[in-house]
């Protein structure tokens, strides 16, 4: 066990189509200076210290590519297991949680398309589960936020000052994200982010301040600017 006697996984999520990407290869895979942008990803958690495994979640039918030209290719030792995806994200991400070893205490659930996330940002989730049980990366916002009806007319102005724009990883007690999926599949409710489900279940989520540079790589515009990072 690597930290505080707590057995830690890591679930990257790496199932997503990418259509806003424009292009015939699925964003994970694409390559960013001659290595796929998933590469990138696993190796920070592969090289910290305490993580105990890796838990990748890509399509069905691309377990095998990821075995062998990303997992095998660049030698990855933590990656434990692929499993294939399911139709949506929460899906996907349920099967990642059902995956990991039974020795596992905390989970770290991070997008596949996020590499620039830093050492210290998973060391900070890691410690952040330890003393709040649950808690997710974000960053305060820099513009000003509009609430806007469907039909483009302004509805109102919230406080800048209580936005944050959240990131991965969201990471968790394993037994309070399990039990928090597990009711969510019961009750057929959706979410669009992990710690959604376990604010539902009266949690209390701690945000931890990340960086800036933890991008979500979706778009070409991404692309470009993931190199200007690298």
């Amino acid at each position: 066990m690597s930290y505080n006697g707590k057995y830690i996984s890591v679930v990257i999520v790496a199932a997503g189509m990418g259509k806003r990407m424009n292009s015939n290869i699925n964003k994970q895979y694409l390559l960013l200076k001659e290595k796929p942008i998933l590469a990138y990803t696993i190796e920070k958690f592969d090289n910290n210290e305490y993580i105990d495994e890796l838990i990748i979640v890509t399509r069905e039918e691309e377990k095998e590519y990821c075995l062998n030209e990303v997992v095998k290719k660049y030698g990855f030792k933590k990656v434990a297991n692929i499993v294939g995806g399911g139709a949506e994200r929460q899906d996907s991400v349920y099967k990642g949680l059902l995956a990991v070893k039974d020795l596992c205490n905390i989970i770290i659930i991070h997008d596949g398309v996020r590499p620039f996330i830093r050492d210290e940002d998973i060391i900070n989730s890691v410690d952040g589960v330890i003393k709040y049980g649950a808690c997710v990366m974000g960053t305060p916002v820099k513009d000003t936020i509009k609430t806007v009806s469907v039909e483009g007319d302004i509805i109102n102005t919230p406080d800048r000052n209580t936005l944050w724009a959240i990131q991965t990883p969201q990471s968790f007690s394993y037994e309070i994200i399990l039990k928090a999926y597990r009711e969510a599949i019961e009750g057929k409710v959706t979410a669009t982010d992990d710690s959604m489900l376990v604010e539902k279940l009266g949690y209390k989520v701690k945000v931890i301040e990340g960086s800036y540079s933890n991008i979500k790589i979706t778009t070409p515009e991404d692309l470009k600017l993931a190199e200007l990072l690298l």
